[in-house]
């Protein structure tokens, strides 16, 4: 004790030396400021100033700013001077300000003393221990001797003229034989064990009534001084020593005491830190007591938060957060403690009656209408992690009606409520029933979830007219009532109706934003689609592992398909759903892009999967027959769709059709090209998959309309060239090494192709076309030399006398095309 003794009057003669140091540099300034406001003194001018007697009260402010006029006077009487009266108004407004001397010189003195008087009591009886000069009980007959003696001096400087002015005197002995008396108890207690427990917590009931009842005369201080002890007492005395309830039942009255002086007196501050520590007390006996007692502190966290509620506004406390602090805290100690009380029926009526009191003060005071939404967000929680039992059940549909039934019938007056309304509804209800199904047969679900839809359905519907903004009553009322019948779905048909039935909501969401002409409303169309998308979950991680597997060039992907069942029940009605809002412009309202991307991915990877299933290739020998077939078929359905949305949807047009491009060079010119991969193409010339692909591809392209596509058009021409020459050679199956023949054979498919192209292009006057045949027979001059000429006999003759006509008829052409007209390019 004497070290920390020590550090503190070293850390207080350091500041006062600094203080004093700031308080001459402020006089000084002072001083400056007054010699620079005084004018230069008259000649002849008497300036008399009469010294106040000694003790004597200062004068108001106010007074030392009043000019008095120059007289010819007597030299006994005072004289102010014009110097005077320029001086006066700068001296005044310092001393209004902050006035260090009279901190330093009056109000720290006080209550140094007063702590003093404390330490002088304890040193007192530490020193009777040392010397030994008296027993326990004489020891502590002279502590509480001193604090009555404190608390005697202290009414006694109430009625002293010299100290009756000064409130602090009376105030700061008051606090300190407050403290003494508490000091007393610990030592009867807990020191020398001459006062049992229950005694000991009846004396502190009397010790801290005295202290308020000092309070209520002397002022804040001495409230601090009972505060203070009042809730340290209990740990002095040993907190356990009497039982929890008799702890309890101190707290309790102590704390209602402290609210009522803070309410008389409108100290704030009182009621916030009573509260406090209150709340400190309930969380340490939770941590400390076993489980037994822990019942008593969740109906003690109960009242004191109601209390505390109720007392800080009333003793003028105004902030919003610090008037909510009492019920928010309140609502998480009983969070915390309802597992601890193993969810039982005394568990679950402490949070809802706290609850029910939430919502009760916030229908009385609006400004604390968080701390309900609060409570209902908790008690999800709560019923999510409670064991299935007929006690949850209870508790569910109890938090139903305490929350919803006030939220339904104040939604119009601030959304707040109109939110409390649809978790109140919807919550429990979805909760139980997706966590917890077993805790009712199926069809028993389904009368919950059809008063639940009703209620719902009845809260947007009074709020039809709110369609400008984010109305929460409209909205949430609106999507509440879809996630009923969803639940309704499933409870009458099975988990498997889900999906339909989240497509359904999507659809109904959608076409009564459409009718009431509510954007807002339009966009919480988007969260049917995401829940949809969440049932769906194995179907679309099937498809991505698909997608994983066929990329590198897998040939037998079918069997990582999600099956025709998942499919058609859970992939298809949400693809068709997501896409029917697109229609209209305000279709998904401010989500309409991102609805967009997703609702046109599932849409593609549900006609993928749909698509795999007639074939169902899932062995070597049926990807031999059947393989090219089929992607064929999907790459030109995909073109098909992107031109017939050409119009309507370009951007997804173009996405397709660009996806559709991509399957056809990725897969059948590299990874499952039928040149390495044995797959049939048909053995019919020209009219076989091999030849139909990139020639139907390519007229699809070309008739589009859009110059971005004419290219990729050319070069599927080419490939549909070639792959009728190859065809022609090998049959179905393209494997195989290159014949004289064949090699011959695409040096003419190239050349009769270079020559139509340029014959399109002189006469329809596309600029392209030429290019593309100039650059064509390029390639096959460029072949004829270095290739062909290795060919031998007439197929050489042949490549050579053909490749040197076609140019000088080229040439020919091109100089008369050159001279006529200039032709318009498309």
């Amino acid at each position: 004790m004497e070290p920390l003794l020590l550090a503190a009057v070293i850390a207080l003669g350091i500041v006062l030396a600094d203080t004093r140091r700031r308080l001459a540099r402020a006089e000084a300034r002072l001083q400056d400021l007054a010699d620079a406001a005084a004018p230069e003194p008259r000649e002849f001018e008497v300036v008399v100033r009469r010294a106040p007697p000694p003790f004597a009260p200062r004068p108001a402010p106010h007074a030392a700013t009043r000019p008095k006029p120059a007289l010819s006077a007597p030299a006994s009487e005072p004289v102010a001077s014009a110097g005077a009266a320029a001086e006066a108004p700068g001296v005044g407004q310092a001393k209004a300000g902050f006035d260090l001397e009279s901190l330093i010189g009056g109000r720290l003195p006080v209550w140094i003393g007063g702590a003093a008087l404390v330490l002088a009591g304890f040193f007192l009886v530490r020193a009777a221990i040392d010397s030994g000069w008296f027993g326990p009980g004489a020891r502590t007959l002279l502590a509480c001797l001193l604090a009555f003696v404190l608390i005697a001096a202290s009414e006694a400087a109430r009625r002293l003229p010299a100290t009756r002015d000064d409130p602090r005197i009376g105030q700061a002995l008051a606090g300190a034989g407050v403290a003494s008396l508490y000091a007393t108890l610990y030592l009867a207690a807990a020191l020398y064990h001459l006062v049992a427990p229950l005694p000991a917590f009846v004396l502190l009931l009397l010790i801290t009534g005295a202290g308020l009842a000092l309070s209520l005369r002397q002022g804040p201080p001495t409230a601090i001084m009972a505060l203070a002890g009042g809730f340290l007492a209990p740990l002095v005395a040993g907190y356990d020593a009497a039982g929890t309830a008799p702890l309890l039942v101190y707290l309790a009255l102590l704390l209602a005491a402290l609210f009522v002086l803070s309410v008389r007196r409108g100290w704030g501050w009182l009621a916030v830190a009573s509260a406090a520590a209150g709340f400190g007390w309930t969380g340490f006996l939770a941590l400390m007591l076993g489980a037994e007692a822990r019942p008593i502190v969740g109906g003690f966290v109960v009242l004191l938060s109601i209390g505390a509620a109720l007392a800080l506004p009333a003793s003028g406390a105004r902030s919003r957060w610090l008037r909510l602090a009492p019920l928010g805290v309140g609502l998480a100690q009983l969070f915390v403690l309802a597992p601890t009380l193993d969810f039982s029926p005394l568990g679950w009526a402490f949070y809802l009656v706290l609850a029910a009191a939430a919502v009760a003060l916030a229908w009385r005071e609006p400004v604390l209408s968080p701390a309900p939404l609060m409570a209902a967000a908790l008690l999800l929680v709560l019923l999510a992690a409670a064991p299935t039992t007929g006690t949850t059940g209870v508790a569910a549909i109890a938090a139903t009606l305490i929350f919803g039934a006030p939220g339904l019938t104040r939604s119009r007056a601030h959304r707040d409520w109109a939110l409390m309304a649809v978790i109140g509804l919807l919550g429990p209800l979805a909760v139980l029933q997706l966590g917890t199904p077993q805790l009712l047969p199926r069809a028993a679900w389904t009368p919950f979830d059809l008063v639940v839809l009703a209620a719902a359905a009845w809260l947007a519907w009074r709020h039809r007219d709110r369609i400008e903004g984010t109305d929460t009553g409209l909205i949430g009322g609106t999507l509440a009532a879809a996630g009923a019948g969803v639940l309704a779905a499933a409870a009458l048909f099975g988990e498997d109706a889900a999906g339909v039935a989240l497509a359904a909501a999507l659809i109904a969401i959608a076409e009564v934003a459409r009718r009431l002409g509510a954007r807002a409303l339009s966009g919480s169309a988007a969260i049917p689609l995401a829940l949809g998308l969440l049932a769906a979950h194995r179907e679309i991680g099937a498809l991505v592992e698909a997608l994983a597997r066929s990329l590198p060039g897998e040939e037998l992907i079918y069997p990582a398909l999600p099956p025709a069942g998942g499919v058609l029940l859970r992939l298809l009605p949400l693809a068709v759903a997501a896409l029917l809002p697109l229609r209209h412009k305000d279709g998904y309202g401010a989500a309409r892009r991102p609805a967009a991307i997703v609702a046109g991915v599932l849409a593609a990877a549900t006609a993928y999967a749909l698509m795999k299933q007639p074939l169902a290739i899932a062995d070597a020998d049926a990807f031999l027959r059947l393989g090219f077939y089929e992607r064929a078929a999907i790459t030109l359905a995909a073109l098909a769709a992107a031109r017939a949305l050409a119009t309507r949807a370009p951007v997804a047009a173009r996405t397709l059709a660009t996806l559709a491009i991509a399957r056809i060079a990725w897969f059948d010119l590299l990874l499952l090209s039928p040149l390495f991969a044995a797959q049939a193409v048909g053995s019919i010339p020209l009219l076989n998959a091999a030849v139909l692909l990139p020639g139907m591809a390519a007229a699809i392209l070309w008739t589009w309309g859009e110059r971005r596509w004419r290219v990729p058009a050319l070069a599927l021409m080419l490939v549909a060239a070639l792959a009728a020459v190859r065809q022609a050679a090998h049959g179905s199956l393209l494997t195989g090494p290159v014949g004289t023949g064949e090699n011959w054979g695409y040096s003419a498919a190239m050349l009769a192709l270079a020559l139509v192209w340029l014959w399109s292009g002189l006469v329809g006057g596309a600029r392209d076309l030429r290019f593309a045949g100039l650059g064509l027979v390029m390639v096959v001059a460029f072949k004829v030399f270095t290739v062909d000429i290795a060919l031998e006999g007439i197929l050489r003759v042949v490549s050579f006398l053909g490749i040197g006509v076609t140019l000088i008829a080229i040439s020919w052409a091109y100089t008369r095309f050159l001279k006529g007209p200039a032709q318009p390019s498309p």
